[in-house]
């Protein structure tokens, strides 16, 4: 027998194909409870409603022109001082007057607003009566001021009060806790908890509010942004969010 035919004939060798390991019936468990949360969180991320779906409901009515006050002299400022004092809470906001340019700085706040439920009081920081007033309510601690997005609002009383903004309840980090994404701001709670429309005027946001005399649409501006977050406020408690 020759050498080529002592040979065995070559053969291929089949590649085994390797069978996946099967998965434990914990390991299965683990990966659909994962999924089950992801699921939760994703369904958790509530988004607030567009401008556009908040314009279809009914308008908010707010305060009347006749329901906002702006304190002149002393007298009205502590009269308007105890009224909020003994109210204990307070829809608060300020208002300053905007900056268009590059590197402008902000002097602001010009205007500091408290609202109650049935009333606003406007301050006018050019007032040294007014000015005095509203750094008494902005570090009291025996009235709960409620808003949104007051973190600017922080900034801009410290740098012109020195003093800082006390005893706050920011309804924005409120709505954060409760699912929303982002700031949702008192448009889109107005349209969450009250099903109501609550239009914001860009013309009237950027207006100058120093101003030594504020305008009616100023005015109702103001007096209603923080109404608007105290009624929310007052929404949210009936809702069972937290303790009135």
């Amino acid at each position: 027998m020759s050498e080529s035919e002592s040979r065995p004939p070559n053969r291929r060798r089949r590649s085994r194909r390797r069978r996946p390991a099967a998965s434990s019936p914990d390991a299965g468990a683990a990966s659909a409870e994962s999924g089950r949360q992801e699921n939760v969180r994703k369904q958790a991320r509530l988004m607030a409603p567009t401008k556009a779906e908040t314009a279809l409901l009914p308008a908010f009515q707010g305060l009347t022109r006749d329901q906002i006050h702006v304190p002149g002299t002393r007298a009205e400022c502590q009269n308007a001082v105890d009224e909020i004092l003994a109210a204990g809470i307070g829809g608060f906001d300020t208002e300053a007057k905007p900056t268009f340019h590059k590197g402008q700085k902000c002097d602001g706040p010009h205007v500091v607003q408290f609202a109650l439920t049935d009333k606003a009081f406007i301050f006018q920081l050019h007032r040294s009566e007014c000015e005095s007033a509203a750094a008494e309510l902005i570090t009291s601690k025996h009235v709960l001021k409620v808003g949104f997005g007051l973190k600017n609002d922080h900034g801009q009383i410290r740098r012109r009060f020195g003093i800082a903004l006390n005893h706050v309840l920011d309804l924005d980090q409120v709505f954060r806790k409760l699912g929303y994404r982002g700031q949702i701001g008192v448009r889109g709670a107005m349209g969450v908890l009250l099903k109501q429309c609550f239009k914001k005027s860009k013309s009237t946001t950027t207006s100058n509010w120093a101003l030594r005399e504020l305008t009616p649409r100023q005015l109702l501006y103001a007096g209603n942004d923080s109404y608007a977050a105290l009624k929310i406020m007052e929404a949210l408690q009936a809702e069972g969010h937290f303790e009135s």
